[in-house]
C-alpha cells in the first residue's frame, strides 16, 4: 500500500519547476549576441543574475563567454542560444574564476570549456566555497549546481573560430587571472570583470590596484569598437575606462591617506563617496568589501620595522 500512497502522491503533487531567468539575447554586433545582468547585488530575487554573458555565432559553430552564476542559468542560456541559431556550441570562454560567471559550467559540460591555467587553480581552490556562499544568497536558483572545471587550458593570443578573429589577453588586475577577448572581425571587446561600469567594482582577488589600472590601458589601446564589461551596459565611447580610473584612482589614494593618518578600517569603511559616484551601483557596499580585502596591504605598506635603524 506504501507504495501505491508514493505513486499517488507523485501524481498529485505539482513538479518543481523552479524559479525561470527569462534570459532574453540581444543582438550588438554581427552574430554577435549579449545576455546582460542586473547591476544589483546577488539576491533571492533575480538569481544572481548580475552578470553579462555572451555568445558569438560562427560559420563553425557558437562560442560562449562565461556560463552565468547556476546550473539553471546555463540550461537558460543554452536554451537561448538553441532559440537563436541551430549551429551548435562548440567553445566556452571564461573571463576568471567567480562564481558569477562560471557556475553554470554544467550545462556546457559536453563542449570544451576554456580558461586561463590560473583561472582553473583559482576555481579548483575557491569553487566549492563560493558555491556554497551563493546557495545561501540565492536559494533554489542554485538547485543542482556544482563546480565542474574547464577542461581546455587557454594562452594568450590569436584564436580563430569560423571566420570570426578572436584575440586572447592575459591579464591580472581583477584576480590574478583574467582573460578579456578582442573579437577583432566586429570589434567586440568582452573585458570581464576587468571593466566594471555604473556599478562599484569588486576586489577579493585583486593583486593590486596598480596592477589593475595597467590592464585598463592594456584593453583601451586595443582597437575596438564596443565594450562589453563584466557588468553594466554595453559603450561605444571609452567612458567605461574613464570611470574605472577615476574610482580606481580615488580607492587608492583614500587607502594610501587613511594607511599615513593611522586610520583603522571602521574609520576607513564610514569615509565620504564623491559625489561623481553617487549614481554608481552599490558604491557603499562595494567600498566597505573593498576596505576589508585591500587596506591590510596599505597598512603594512605604511609600516616602519623598529629594526629598521642602526642602534645608537
Amino acid at each position: 500500500m506504501r507504495w501505491l500512497l508514493l505513486i499517488w502522491l507523485g501524481l498529485c503533487l505539482p513538479t518543481w519547476a523552479g524559479p525561470d531567468y527569462a534570459l532574453t539575447p540581444r543582438q550588438i554586433a554581427d552574430g554577435t549576441w549579449l545576455l546582460e545582468g542586473s547591476t544589483d547585488n546577488f539576491a533571492k530575487d533575480n538569481g544572481g543574475n548580475i552578470v553579462n554573458t555572451a555568445f558569438i555565432v560562427t560559420e563553425a559553430g557558437v562560442v560562449v563567454i562565461d556560463t552565468g552564476p547556476s546550473r539553471r542559468y546555463g540550461q537558460a542560456l543554452r536554451q537561448a542560444i538553441a532559440a537563436t541559431t541551430d549551429k551548435p556550441v562548440i567553445q566556452v570562454l571564461l573571463t576568471h574564476h567567480h562564481p558569477d560567471h562560471v557556475l553554470g559550467n554544467q550545462a556546457f559540460s559536453d563542449v570544451s570549456i576554456g580558461a586561463l591555467a590560473g583561472t582553473t587553480q583559482l576555481l579548483r581552490e575557491q569553487g566549492d566555497a563560493m558555491a556554497e556562499n551563493m546557495y545561501r544568497l540565492v536559494g533554489d536558483w542554485m538547485r543542482g549546481t556544482e563546480v565542474v572545471l574547464p577542461n581546455q587550458v587557454l594562452v594568450p593570443g590569436p584564436l580563430k573560430v569560423g571566420g570570426h578573429s578572436l584575440r586572447l589577453l592575459e591579464l591580472a588586475g581583477h584576480t590574478g587571472a583574467d582573460l578579456a577577448i578582442l573579437d577583432e572581425t566586429t570589434g567586440v571587446l568582452f573585458a570581464g570583470d576587468l571593466v566594471f561600469y555604473q556599478r562599484a567594482l569588486t576586489t577579493p582577488n585583486s593583486p593590486g590596484l596598480e596592477v589593475w589600472r595597467q590592464d585598463l590601458d592594456t584593453l583601451q589601446a586595443l582597437p575596438w569598437k564596443q565594450i562589453v564589461p563584466g557588468h553594466g551596459p554595453v559603450a561605444t565611447d571609452p567612458q567605461p575606462f574613464a570611470q574605472m580610473r577615476d574610482y580606481l584612482g580615488w580607492l587608492d589614494q583614500l587607502m594610501r591617506d587613511g594607511a599615513a593618518r593611522g586610520d583603522d578600517m571602521a574609520e576607513m569603511i564610514r569615509s565620504p563617496i564623491p559625489q561623481r559616484f553617487a549614481g554608481i551601483s552599490l558604491s557603499r557596499y562595494e567600498l566597505i568589501r573593498s576596505v576589508s580585502h585591500l587596506y591590510p596591504r596599505y597598512e603594512r605598506a605604511g609600516m616602519t620595522r623598529v629594526d629598521a635603524h642602526d642602534p645608537d
